[in-house]
């Protein structure tokens, strides 16, 4: 029987034939637009793991970390890594030094593939981790560049590509860094190519047709664009284009200039193109403004989204006419904001999941089901909700390898039956599908999808001799542009000889200065933006545990 690896080889080797000419990835740049046809991203990173193969003699298992904002040059590295048999760790350009260096210390790379924007960084981390002995960097030669491009190795798109089991690992995705315990996902071979399959299945109920161009705006480092924005729209034979920048009116030029038709996001672009439709829309004369406001109206009881799209033409031109929808995950969705673009012809399809289980669980395909809903479990997965917690419970073979160098905590969180505890409380009706109702993990999701442990704040926070108890969670906004959205807060107690030292405001202040100057140690938006001082000791449980909803209700008060 062929072995998973085998197949992706196959895979990779089938697209890059059967779609030869079309362009597969393409960007936006100064001097115009970079693209990268299949052919040429199949050229390129067989190019590149030669290099590594015969070369560099990097050996099959060996970690590759890949350090760049998105970009076409990016998917030609992933593919590399894997025709060299070689385990692809993508890297968040927004963490500090600290918080790489940790990651790097963990997984111990050989080789960085960096793009020109982070070299600096490179060059950094190679002289901090000893495993690091190679770094090439990603885009096409400059002159004031010392580093090797990928575009100046040898022409030698040859070498026997490396065959691993269906269970190795194929990516290790990190989600936190700072203190020393990093929290890396393995993804297997397997995980991957069932997610494929997976994704194939619900995007057919989706998409009329595959021959599409759509607009990536999600960073690579993250498995949800890694397996639906990339690698599932490659399988079909799409082109992706990415943008370098994320203000709306760069992205509607793309989309009208690229004719885009379909999008990967996260729940806070939604809310941010709504405002800004909303804010063209106030532009607008008064009696403009009248007749999109009874179209809304009437609009809500027509089921025919081509009808939709006729009634707000004039909006969907600033799309480029022929944008259908998009995927949003990462964060729960507004539900008056996915209403919205149903409502002016453009579906949004609500999805679930974690980069432990590689990590789409659900999406909501169904065009009559309630937006609401993140939709029925993908069909490789079983789903329940465990009778006592509430905690959604998954199954399946996408279910990640574990956390690498981490096996008590990959006990913690897969059970000895298979089921993975994702931390969810939610609900299984109508006809199974999966309401998200709460979390009952300390994590904290941003606006953006960014995921935050509180306990890697307070590692760093508690570093500092002037503090005593340091708590840090999410609180809920409750107004403007980011209503509903969390933010990160910390509670901080002072020592006592602190609290004596100064007066009330003063302590304010000098408590500020240190949480900000601290911060420092860890990316910008896993920095506290709200700080509050308390005189009085943080409320514990009898093994001595802050009670983290108890602190979290006084703040709130």
């Amino acid at each position: 029987m062929e072995s998973k690896k085998q197949s992706i080889l196959t895979l990779l080797k089938n697209r890059t034939e059967n779609y030869s000419d079309k362009v597969a990835l393409g960007m936006k740049t100064q001097y115009g637009w970079k693209e990268l046809t299949y052919s040429g991203v199949g050229l390129l990173s067989r190019k590149l793991a030669s290099y590594l193969i015969n070369e560099i003699k990097v050996e099959k298992g060996e970690k590759v970390a890949i350090l760049s904002e998105s970009k076409p040059e990016f998917g030609a590295c992933v593919f590399a890594s894997i025709l060299a048999g070689t385990i692809t760790v993508p890297l968040d350009v927004k963490l500090t030094k600290y918080e790489l260096k940790s990651i790097l210390s963990d997984c111990l790379p050989s080789v960085m593939l960096v793009s020109r924007k982070h070299i600096a960084m490179a060059k950094f981390l190679k002289d901090e981790i000893s495993s690091i002995h190679t770094i090439l960097v990603m885009d096409e030669p400059y002159y004031n560049i010392e580093e090797t491009s990928i575009y100046q190795l040898p022409d030698n798109y040859d070498a026997k590509w490396r065959v691993r089991s269906s269970k190795s690992t194929a990516f290790i995705i990190y989600t936190s860094g700072t203190t020393g315990m990093p929290k890396g996902v393995e993804t297997t071979f397997t995980n991957m190519l069932t997610q494929l399959d997976d994704l194939k299945f619900a995007l057919d109920q989706i998409l009329p047709f595959k021959n599409i161009n759509l607009l990536s705006i999600l960073p690579m480092n993250h498995l949800f664009e890694m397996t639906v924005g990339f690698s599932t729209f490659l399988n079909f034979g799409c082109s992706l284009y990415y943008t370098s920048s994320l203000k709306p009116k760069d992205i509607l030029s793309i989309m009208r200039e690229k004719r885009i038709q379909f999008m990967v996001v996260v729940p806070a672009f939604l809310k941010l193109l709504k405002t800004t439709i909303e804010s063209e829309l106030s532009n607008e004369s008064k009696l403009e403004q009248m007749k999109f406001n009874i179209k809304f109206a009437l609009a809500k009881f027509i089921p025919s989204y081509r009808i939709k799209k006729f009634m707000f033409r004039k909006t969907h031109d600033k799309f480029g006419g022929r944008f259908m929808g998009c995927i949003s995950g990462g964060a729960p969705l507004d539900i008056s904001v996915g209403e919205f673009f149903q409502r002016i012809g453009i579906r949004v399809f609500q999805g679930y999941g974690l980069s432990e289980v590689s990590p789409v669980a659900s999406i909501n395909v169904n065009r009559h089901s309630d937006i609401a809903s993140v939709g029925q479990p993908l069909k490789s997965f079983e789903a329940m909700v465990d009778n006592e917690t509430g905690e959604l419970l998954l199954k399946g073979p996408c279910v990640m390898k574990g956390y690498h160098n981490q096996p008590e905590l990959t006990k913690e969180v897969i059970d000895e039956d298979g089921w993975f505890h994702t931390g969810d409380i939610a609900e299984i009706r109508n006809g199974g599908h999966i309401y998200i109702t709460g979390r009952i993990k300390n994590m904290i999701v941003l606006s953006g999808g960014k995921k935050v442990f509180p306990e890697e704040v307070e590692a760093v926070l508690e570093k500092s001799p002037l503090f005593s108890e340091v708590c840090v969670f999410g609180l809920s906004r409750t107004f403007g542009s980011k209503d509903g959205t969390e933010e990160i807060a910390a509670v901080v107690v002072p020592k006592q000889e602190i609290i004596d030292k100064y007066s009330d405001e003063e302590l304010e202040k000098v408590v500020r200065a240190e949480v900000k100057q601290l911060s420092t140690h860890v990316t910008s938006y896993k920095r506290p933006v709200n700080i509050i001082v308390s005189k009085a000791p943080l409320p514990r449980t009898a093994t001595n545990k802050v009670k983290r909803k108890d602190v979290k209700a006084l703040a709130q008060v």
